[in-house]
């Protein structure tokens, strides 16, 4: 199977938020702790550990 219908199979939008070059930080929507991301991002920021279990959760199985 070639990646292109691997990629095809998953669904999941694995799109990023850009990383803050430094403080403020957005807080994680899951757990409040601070992420990687810009405050004045609008969209959906999560911490690095809640970003890990969630693209555990998610993870699509072959």
């Amino acid at each position: 199977m070639s990646e292109a219908e691997v990629n095809d199979y998953c669904l999941i939008d694995a799109s990023r938020p850009p990383k803050a070059d430094g403080p403020p930080y957005a807080e994680c929507v899951l757990c409040r702790e601070p992420t990687e991301h810009p405050e004045s991002y609008k969209g959906i920021t999560l911490c690095p550990v809640c970003e890990w279990q969630e693209a555990q959760r998610t993870s699509c199985s072959g």
